[in-house]
């Protein structure tokens, strides 16, 4: 009897997700990986979506398997309309619905404002705020067709929007980035207010300064990484499990009832620290 109620406590905490179907768009690196890694570990299906580096996308999918779920990779470039259609489509036929959308993927094209070409802040809209609007519209749909289906989910779908503390953060030199994360933020809570009455739940994760290639200058030597530092209280630079282990817990049934809310995993630096001594 021991044992089983011991069993009764831990499996939920890893098995969270069974029997869900999830896609993460950019996940053959980074923030993404982490996260398809991890939602396969809690029982989901997972899609690996890449844009380059397929040989990466494939060894995500093979460490995915190897915790008993079925995955595969799908190439797409998220901010051509065709091609997520065709990627969510081809789900719906291979794992027969999608449960969870997490539009992870994002880049940079950094310059000053008076030196930023207009297709330097195109491509990063076009991919950080287009490319998120285009895969929740997708999911969406399906959501919306399919329904509650009650021993899968409490909710008949769940779109975890990826965001950044720059949802709110000003950072001069990154007007395209900041202004696409600052989108993201808006849209995610005008998606939840209107998808809410479907039972289709809508947040946003918020990394703050995370430990994956598009920062590595900001804390790859000692001297960066204090720097760093003076702006997360928490004193210690993130790693891309923390969001991972977010975004789980947000598709989770464990937060039903968190809809339109953005959660921020950023160690404090959100909390202005600049004012940590009276200002």
């Amino acid at each position: 009897m021991a044992g089983n109620a011991e069993e009764s406590r831990t499996t939920p905490s890893t098995q969270l997700l069974r029997g869900q179907k999830a896609l993460v768009t950019g996940s053959n690196s980074g923030i993404g990986m982490a996260t398809a890694l991890a939602l396969g570990r809690a029982g989901a299906d997972v899609v690996v979506n890449y844009v380059v580096g397929a040989d990466e996308a494939e060894k995500v999918v093979e460490q995915i398997r190897g915790f008993g779920v079925r995955s595969y990779a799908h190439e797409a470039d998220v901010s051509d309309e065709d091609q997520v259609v065709g990627m969510v489509d081809r789900m719906v036929r291979e794992f027969g619905t999608i449960d969870i959308m997490v539009p992870n993927a994002g880049l940079q094209r950094d310059a000053p404002l008076t030196e930023m070409s207009l297709a330097q802040w195109q491509k990063v809209i076009d991919v950080n705020l287009t490319g998120q609007f285009l895969c929740a519209r997708e999911a969406a749909k399906e959501f919306m067709r399919r329904g509650v289906v009650a021993d899968v989910s409490r909710s008949a779908g769940k779109i975890v929007c990826m965001s950044s503390v720059h949802q709110i953060v000003p950072w001069a030199g990154h007007v395209n980035y900041a202004s696409s994360k600052g989108g993201v933020g808006m849209m995610m809570q005008t998606l939840a207010q209107e998808l809410a009455p479907h039972r289709i739940r809508v947040n946003a994760v918020a990394p703050g300064a995370i430990r994956t290639p598009i920062n590595k200058s900001a804390w790859d030597t000692p001297e960066a990484e204090a720097e760093l530092l003076k702006l997360i209280p928490y004193r210690r630079v993130g790693d891309p499990d923390d969001i991972a282990n977010a975004v789980v817990a947000m598709a989770s049934d464990l937060l039903d009832y968190v809809v339109g809310t953005t959660l921020y995993v950023d160690g404090g630096m959100t909390l202005f620290p600049g004012f940590a001594t009276g200002g």
